[in-house]
């Protein structure tokens, strides 16, 4: 069987090397570099000739991230890999994944386009924010869930009386696969946007009165939502109130507003994307178990099937 390396951006170097180290290796050595005016350098420092190459970067903000993964998978090609697999544990741009008004851009797709134009070979990607992204590929893609590990760590808790609470109707899926994991009900809260990151609550659908809520969403930008869903539920009348999220953006004051916020008990969330600071109200579990059970067996050529089911 033919080498594989695993390498990395600098978006996310402490889930590659706990990737890494799941897989008994070194990363492979590169080098990143901005230069005075802001433009980057990328190169490796180490034969990949021939090998298969798996290249680990979320793509959140700033760009430079997306850009940095594009310049590794070109210098990987230009160094004549056998074959280079972005593992993109945060799919960035997903939320525009389709043309909802006039002269805006799909820039989920676009995303895409780079990706293959770069010479990607493979796709390895974390709960995308909307699974039809995957036809936007010409290329293989792996879409894996985190929701076997939050599962578990919302099953540690020991709780009663539990119900799953979807934050808009796009989250039904995910929250009945929870619910139906950890034996709890399901709790649709509707939502309204008026604007970009400004969400209203409208309804509550489901009896959450004396019930321990999980709230579970893919991604958390600002927070808005997620804290108006909170607020909401203690409102009628929830005991306890915790939180699964996967990919914790958590732009701008939205981890100070967690912290403040007296609704929320708890709140799990994944290391797609590395917290800008910890909080205590927030545990961190990591994903890279299943991404490296996903590369060792894309590697070996054996089915990963298994690792897609939400429902495990």
């Amino acid at each position: 069987m033919n080498e594989f390396k695993i390498a990395s951006g600098r978006s996310n170097p402490s889930i590659a090397d706990k990737v890494a180290g799941n897989l008994g290796i070194k990363l492979s050595e590169t080098s990143i570099r901005n230069f005075s005016d802001g433009e980057l350098w990328v190169k490796f420092e180490e034969n990949v000739r021939g090998v298969d190459l798996f290249i680990i970067q979320s793509t959140y903000a700033p760009s430079d991230n997306l850009m940095e993964l594009l310049m590794l998978i070109d210098a990987a090609k230009r160094a004549s890999v056998r074959r280079v697999t972005a593992v993109i544990p945060y799919y960035a741009y997903a939320r525009q994944d389709r043309k909802d008004q006039p002269r805006v851009a799909i820039t989920a797709k676009l995303v895409a386009n780079l990706l293959v134009r770069a010479g990607a070979d493979r796709i390895i990607t974390v709960d995308l924010h909307s699974s039809q992204i995957q036809g936007f590929f010409d290329i293989p893609l792996d879409h894996l869930y985190a929701s076997p590990v939050l599962i578990r760590a919302v099953m540690k808790l020991g709780l009663s009386d539990i119900v799953v609470a979807a934050p808009d109707v796009g989250g039904v899926k995910t929250a009945r696969a929870y619910a139906k994991r950890i034996n709890g009900e399901l709790v649709v809260v509707d939502k309204r946007r008026p604007a970009h990151n400004v969400a209203e609550i409208v309804h509550i659908i489901g009896n959450v009165e004396d019930k321990n809520v999980i709230i579970v969403d893919d991604m958390i930008d600002t927070g808005n939502t997620f804290l108006q869903c909170a607020d909401a539920l203690k409102a009628k009348g929830a005991r306890e109130i915790y939180g699964v999220c996967v990919h914790p953006v958590f732009s701008g004051d939205a981890l100070d507003r967690f912290e403040q916020n007296e609704a929320v008990k708890k709140m799990f969330v994944t290391d797609t994307i590395p917290l800008k600071r910890k909080v205590d109200k927030i545990q961190v579990i990591s994903v890279s178990d299943i991404l490296a059970e996903a590369i060792i067996r894309t590697h070996d050529s054996r089915s990963i099937s298994t690792l897609f089911e939400i429902e495990r």
